[in-house]
């Protein structure tokens, strides 16, 4: 199977670090990010479990749940949040996915025959309430995701769903966004954006971000 963006989540029951998941369930209304790791007791996800745990604060203020998975069995995730723990001086509290079977694996096109034929690649979803994909990125092995890039699409994607704007390059909270095309009433412009705005060309034009509700 494969996931685009715009695409339902698939739904899953597996095992995991917490116990048995639902995936539907556990998620509710909330938005969520899921990644993938190739295997337990791994360098460059060590780093990354940690820093996710360190940024629980920063996803609970989105909204967001965070939900890992690796195709080692559940009692070996165990020891591995021991490592992760002790290494990164956190404590590992979302779930980790017990993939052994591949089952959820194969539901999010996770295995990558050209890069490997039985290890997960590192990709990254962000699924929004209505379980609608929203991001999917894929990492190379050697490199660590970038988890600012991350929360800061979680930024755009919230605030884009809620007013008629986009976000610009290199785009960061609180900064000026673009008025999309299709908004051309007058009317509707000042009713919608009372800061006003900055017409660079009929088609890119700059105003203050809107407060968030």
């Amino acid at each position: 199977m494969t996931l685009r963006l715009g695409d339902v989540a698939p739904d899953f029951e597996q095992d995991s670090s917490l116990g048995k998941i639902n995936f539907y369930d556990w998620a509710g209304a909330s938005w969520v990010v899921l990644f993938s790791h190739p295997a337990d007791f791994t360098p460059v996800c060590t780093t990354e479990l940690g820093l996710t745990s360190k940024l629980k604060s920063q996803f609970e203020q989105r909204g967001v749940k965070v939900i890992a998975l690796s195709v080692d069995p559940a009692d070996k995730h165990q020891e591995w949040i021991k490592d992760i723990n002790e290494t990164q001086n956190t404590v590992v509290g979302f779930p980790i996915i017990a993939d052994a079977d591949r089952k959820v694996s194969e539901l999010y096109d996770l295995i990558h025959p050209n890069a490997s034929a039985t290890a997960t690649v590192r990709s990254l979803f962000v699924i929004d309430p209505a379980k609608k994909v929203r991001l999917i990125i894929t990492y190379p092995a050697s490199t660590g995701r970038n988890f600012d890039e991350i929360l800061r699409v979680i930024d755009s994607l919230q605030l884009t769903d809620n007013y008629s704007v986009a976000t610009p390059g290199n785009w960061k909270d609180g900064e000026d966004v673009v008025i999309v095309p299709s908004l051309q009433d007058e009317a509707v412009l000042k009713q919608k954006f009372p800061k006003g705005y900055k017409a660079i060309r009929p088609y890119l034009r700059l105003t203050p971000q809107p407060n968030r509700d």
